[in-house]
């Protein structure tokens, strides 16, 4: 029975990947049915995530003491074959329950967002389109839907794949592949929109911004795949269970190898350093973080399941799934958990400072996102394995939320827009071509406007922010605090509880200029609450933003705990003591709870001081810019990190591929065509020489010698009999008296 149910993991990427197939191929000129199609395969995954995690819940002996892991022979090698297979344990149950509901509730979602988009309107108005395209948007518009709706829900099935089969993975081989997969979607659903452009030249497009995307992962994903080559060279083997045997992990670590400047560093060390550079690049943390923010530029539910349900999980996953490599090296204490503590805090406050200065509500989140996986990436290079993964399953329900009611914001705020427009009015700022609906200083009262977005949106930030007690989010953050004091981390501790304050901050920032105050355009005056089919997956995530968090409520935390008896301990703590992790639940200290309470707290506190006492009027500074000054500016410039990545990267590359293009111009083609010159004459020289003169003239001659002795011969043929007798009897003559003179002599 239980190897009939775990067997479901092999099937939970099939149906939303047929569905991809389905909807390229059979269903494409019918947009709703693509949906449908889409809908469906996100639900059978959904139902199958979920039996599967059930029953690891209700069955977690047996599970974690004796994974689920069944390979197939797959590519032949020296020894045997490399297997593709499934394995499920405790992280890939709840990983599948996170999963499996988030991905249904933004295909849900998307079936209300991708209605007309305002801007392809635009495009029209503007004729930059080929006729038969232009046609094909017309006929959209009147349908409401976005031309490319087909398309659209063919990508993210794919995408889903791509996380689906990534968490059900049993070794790394798998994993890379789906983890590719998603590297692919990514960049065609965030420049989904391409021929979206903007005033601003210097203002990033979709398409280019897909471009970063691809190319600034792929920095890490060559670095993952170099560790995944060096892995399977020393280990004999790439599946995670055979990797986290003892003799196997024993062998990494105690195998060195001498580097320059590094001198002498174990395999393990070694090889967990390059895999940490996959997961910095797919988890946008320093110094590979520029391309999560520009990513925005993608529709509202790609934002959604790339930092939530996909693709920036799937970075904090990788090193979850591998951290017993990482902590292999007298328990931790290395190079490798030192350097991911190290880059998980700085990030963390690094964009949590850059997201005070945002007014763009999707990139508020974006630098959220990345501060927020900064202390994942900070639990697990401190040890704290359940602590991470908590705030990973947390972070996204609560985050995946926040976006998707930015969108429903954005929607409403486009909505009020192109009301004005149709009634022949300008906003408040006379630009209807400039007119930004992400920019919260277009927003305000849009909570008496829009009350299902409000709310819902208003209790994710209260999540993200770690309101006390209530929230998922407080439960999720104050464990890594916790865990970071308990382990005397304190640098780790102290630079979190900064994070931490001014994520509340900003969070709460966001909240009172979108939803509170009088509105700040017509537009947002004239904005309207989304359909149903946008709000409904809001309120269902927003039910869990609160009370899922309560399964992670320490046991030993006063009145509460021993009721609940912390099952999420007890799920993955066990898990971790299997692979011989930290697995040891902090005792409750009233100082890092206290610390807890007070940077959340206090962020919302200032917030609303800041923006929420006196709400800012149309046209009126932000005070935060006004207090700061030029540190505000660095700040909303995101410390011009773009602009030095233009100055050492990309104005080098640049220049090296003019200088390439004109040595191939200059250099190489001239000697290319030089030799093509030479050649062509030699061919003539050849030609004229040896095949006229020579060969033809050969062949010529022996045809007229052949035709001269012919022409010689031909007299002899006269007809006459007594001539032939005459020649046959001189002939016999002759030859008589040349044998006398031979044989008779």
């Amino acid at each position: 029975m239980s190897e009939s149910i775990l067997n479901l993991a092999w099937f939970i990427p099939v149906p939303t990947f047929l569905a991809f197939f389905a909807i390229i191929l059979f269903t494409n000129p019918r947009k709703r049915l693509s949906s449908t199609v889409a809908l469906l395969g996100v639900v059978l995954a959904w139902i199958m995530c979920w039996i599967v995690a059930l029953y690891v819940v209700l069955n977690p002996a047996e599970i974690i003491e004796h994974p689920y892991d069944v390979s197939l022979p797959w590519i032949p090698i020296a020894e045997g074959n490399f297997g593709v297979g499934v394995a499920v344990d405790a992280v890939t149950a709840v990983m599948l329950f996170m999963v499996g509901i988030v991905l249904t509730m933004i295909f849900i979602y998307s079936t209300g967002y991708m209605s007309f988009p305002g801007f392809m309107e635009d495009i029209l108005k503007r004729g930059s389109l080929p006729k038969d395209e232009q046609e094909r948007v017309e006929k959209a518009k009147k349908e409401h839907l976005d031309p490319r709706y087909s398309r659209f829900f063919a990508y993210i099935s794919l995408f889903a794949t791509g996380m689906l089969g990534l968490v059900v993975a049993n070794n790394l081989l798998v994993l890379f592949i789906f983890w590719e997969i998603m590297g692919l979607c990514s960049y065609l659903l965030i420049g989904f929109w391409y021929n979206k452009k903007y005033p601003d030249p210097d203002q990033i497009t979709p398409s280019m911004a897909g471009l970063k995307a691809f190319l600034t992962t792929r920095v890490g994903d060559i670095l993952l795949m170099i560790g995944i080559i060096l892995l399977f060279i020393m280990a004999g083997t790439l599946n995670f269970q055979e990797l986290f045997e003892p003799e196997t992990l024993e062998h990494l670590a105690e195998t060195t190898v001498t580097l320059p400047l590094l001198g002498e560093i174990s395999w393990a060390v070694l090889i967990a350093i390059f895999i940490f550079g996959g997961a910095v690049g797919k988890s946008a943390q320093f110094p590979l973080h520029v391309w999560l923010p520009d990513a925005m530029e993608g529709p509202t539910p790609v934002s959604a399941l790339i930092h939530a349900a996909t693709m920036v999980s799937a970075g904090v996953y990788l090193i979850v799934r591998m951290l017993p490599l990482f902590f292999v090296t007298h328990h931790g204490d290395n190079a490798a958990m030192t350097l991911v503590a190290t880059i998980g805090t700085f990030t963390a406050l690094f964009a949590a400072t850059i997201a005070v200065a945002q007014n763009d509500i999707k990139k508020v989140l974006a630098y959220s996102t990345i501060s927020q996986l900064g202390f994942m990436f900070a639990a697990l290079g401190t040890g704290a394995w359940v602590a991470a993964v908590f705030h990973l399953i947390m972070h996204a329900f609560f985050k995946a939320l926040l976006f998707m009611g930015s969108g429903s914001v954005i929607h409403g705020v486009e909505h009020g827009h192109h009301h004005l427009h149709e009634h022949g009015h300008d906003d408040d700022h006379g630009h209807k071509e400039v007119f930004d609906p992400q920019d919260m200083m277009n927003m305000g009262g849009l909570l008496k406007k829009m009350p299902r977005t409000g709310w819902t949106f208003i209790i994710g930030a209260a999540a993200l922010s770690g309101f006390p007690l209530i929230t998922a989010g407080f439960w999720s953050k104050d464990e890594i605090l916790a865990d970071a004091w308990y382990t005397n981390n304190y640098a780790v501790f102290w630079v979190l509880a900064i994070a931490a304050f001014l994520t509340a901050f900003y969070t709460f920032r966001t909240v009172f200029l979108t939803f509170f105050g009088k509105p700040r355009s017509e537009a947002a005056e004239h904005a309207s609450e989304n359909v149903y089919s946008m709000t409904i997956p809001l309120i269902v995530l927003a039910v869990f933003a609160i009370i899922l968090g309560w399964v992670g409520i320490p046991s030993d935390f006063p009145v509460v705990g021993p009721l609940l008896d912390n099952p999420w301990h007890h799920l993955i703590g066990e898990q971790a003591e299997v692979y011989e992790l930290h697995s040891e639940a902090p005792p409750f200290n009233a100082f890092p709870v206290l610390m807890s309470v007070l940077v959340a707290l206090g962020g919302i506190f200032v917030a609303w001081l800041v923006y929420g006492r006196n709400p800012l009027q149309a046209g009126q500074q932000d005070p935060v810019q006004k207090l700061l000054g030029p540190v505000y500016t660095l700040l909303e410039n995101k410390y011009y990190f773009d602009e030095l990545y233009h100055l050492i990267a990309v104005r080098p590359t640049l220049w090296l591929s003019r200088a390439v293009k004109w040595f191939d111009i200059n250099v190489i083609d001239r000697i290319v065509n030089t030799v093509g010159r030479f050649g062509r004459w030699l061919a003539g020289f050849t030609r004229r020489i040896l095949d006229e003169w020579l060969i033809d003239g050969a062949v010529n001659g022996t045809g007229l010698v052949a035709n001269a002795t012919g022409s010689v011969l031909r007299l002899v043929q006269t007809g006459q009999i007594q001539q032939y007798l005459l020649v046959v009897l001189l002939s016999l003559l002759v030859l008589l008296a040349v044998a006398e003179l031979i044989f008779f002599q």
